[in-house]
């Protein structure tokens, strides 16, 4: 082998989000194989290289995970640093242990370059912690999704246990998570903020209840979205709802 692959986040969006590794790596990149999840600007610093987009994005890939697995052992046979560059966090959601595997089973260099997970980026731009004292004490990351044969996910459980919790890749599930939840026990009064393309120009974030989920996810226009709940919230969803009395008294 010539190359080494570097699987490297991308971070929710904001060029000015990523990490001076990743920034300086995508510079030097001779191929850089993306996601659709990430943005125009961040291609741009990868200037000399070929890109390559392997169109995977919230559970539609265009591209066969095996197929994408082929085309790095490949480009590593011909370059010398070669990028794999997934949104957020590689090793969040991202099948990177799939990556991983493929490549160090085939003996391909790989190191991995940690991103800004999209979790982290929502708490910064609302201005939320996602633990505090007093309230919030643990935090877990899920999502719903389940693929074909894998075993059953216990996202519903690992919700329920925690005092905060991130949904990923949710916004379009939103009534049937809601119904888990609350079926489940839930309490349908939960603070709940469904954020929509992350740290980016066109943020955006509605605020409510587990039970205004669905209503609250079907206002995105269709952009990565994040569902965040918790007592953690309970301040940013009563000045949001004092904000909309406001408006409509105005009118």
């Amino acid at each position: 082998m010539t190359g080494t692959v570097y699987l490297v986040g991308a971070g929710p969006g904001a060029v000015d989000l990523l990490t001076l590794r990743a920034a300086r790596l995508l510079a030097e990149a001779d191929i850089v194989f993306h996601d659709a999840l990430v943005p125009a600007p961040i291609l741009t610093l990868a200037a000399r290289a070929e890109k390559v987009g392997v169109g995977k994005r919230c559970g539609r890939h265009l591209t066969a995970q095996r197929f994408i697995n082929k085309r790095l052992v490949d480009a590593a046979r011909q370059h010398r640093i070669v990028v794999r560059l997934k949104g957020g966090d590689p090793m969040l959601f991202g099948r990177a242990h799939e990556e991983l595997s493929y490549l160090r089973a085939h003996g391909v260099r790989v190191q991995v370059v940690p991103g800004i997970t999209a979790a982290l980026a929502v708490a910064g731009e609302m201005g939320v912690s996602l633990t505090r004292r007093g309230t919030a004490r643990s935090v877990t990351f899920v999502t719903p999704r389940q693929g074909a044969g894998e075993k059953a996910n216990e996202w519903v459980r690992a919700v329920i246990t925690a005092d905060t919790s991130a949904i990923y890749m949710g916004a379009g599930d939103a009534k049937a998570i809601a119904q888990a939840l609350l079926g489940a026990g839930k309490r349908a009064s939960t603070p709940v903020a469904v954020v929509e393309n992350a740290s980016r120009p066109e943020m955006r974030t509605v605020y409510g209840t587990l039970e205004q989920m669905p209503a609250l996810a079907a206002r995105t226009a269709g952009g990565p979205a994040l569902i965040v709940l918790g007592e953690v919230l309970s301040e940013a969803v009563s000045a949001a709802l004092r904000a909309t009395a406001r408006k409509a008294r105005a009118r």
